[in-house]
């Protein structure tokens, strides 16, 4: 079993900072990306920004310059801090990782159950 766990998450008004993070723990071999995700109710779904095992990042538009995705691979944690939030960063936010299981030889996708930000103009 793999499992995800997320914290971090809470009420902050625009401008402020928040600072997620998400531990996966379990019978892991190797995690190779991770990422975070969100949604936001009545939209799909998005990709905010991930993270490779050797360190490179990707983020989307909406994100750049204001959050910032790092990793602790010893720990198999990720983090991001994310700084001058804006009510439409108003979310549930999602840790996701691509892994692969002790004694199963192929890649998964694995997902935490969410941690809720809110973000108040």
């Amino acid at each position: 079993q793999v499992q995800l766990v997320e914290s971090g998450g809470g009420l902050v008004q625009a401008g402020g900072s928040l600072r997620l993070s998400c531990e996966a723990s379990g019978s892991i071999f190797s995690i190779n990306a991770m990422g975070w995700y969100r949604q936001a109710p009545g939209k799909q779904r998005e990709s905010v920004a991930r993270i490779t095992s050797g360190g490179s990042t990707a983020y989307a538009d909406s994100v750049k310059g204001r959050f910032s995705i790092s990793r602790d691979n010893a720990k198999n944690t990720v983090y991001l801090q994310m700084n001058s939030l804006k009510p439409e960063d108003t979310a549930v936010y999602y840790c996701h990782a691509v892994l692969s299981r002790v004694r199963v030889p192929y890649l998964s996708n694995y997902w935490g159950q969410g941690t809720q930000v809110t973000v108040s103009s």
